[in-house]
């Protein structure tokens, strides 16, 4: 039994999840701090963006609560936002940025290979004067 969860630690796929995670938790005030900003400006184009309210019902008439199924929309859209802001803010730019590491990699002149170096190593002692 703990010879199969040593195994499993000792796997990459549950370091690199760990370190996902770890990453996630550094990036949520990011995020956050993005997707505040982006609801701001909604709420201040369009107000406030909560559909809590659409299509709230009582199932009795006594009762005080109303049953709120617009929240289901409220984090749908909230959702939408959040993966906008990621999308656009973190994604995207890691993404040209990498384009553009790729780029200048691509454009470095290639380095000889063995064969071409071994070659090149023969022919210069074949070319030196026999002692």
């Amino acid at each position: 039994m703990l010879k199969g969860f040593k195994e499993f630690i000792s796997q990459g796929n549950a370091l690199e999840l760990a370190v996902a995670v770890i990453i996630g938790a550094a990036f949520k005030p990011i995020v956050d701090a993005i997707t505040k900003v982006i609801l701001d400006i909604i709420g201040q184009v369009v107000g406030k963006p909560n559909f809590d309210s659409v299509g709230q019902f009582k199932i009795f008439a006594s009762s005080e609560d109303y049953i709120q199924p617009g929240t289901i929309v409220t984090a749908v859209v909230n959702f939408f936002l959040v993966a906008v802001a990621v999308y656009f803010c973190i994604v995207m730019p890691m993404n040209k940025l990498k384009e553009r590491m790729a780029k200048a990699e691509a454009e470095k002149p290639a380095e000889p290979t063995d064969v071409e170096l071994l070659s090149e190593i023969r022919d210069l002692l074949a070319a030196k004067p026999q002692a």
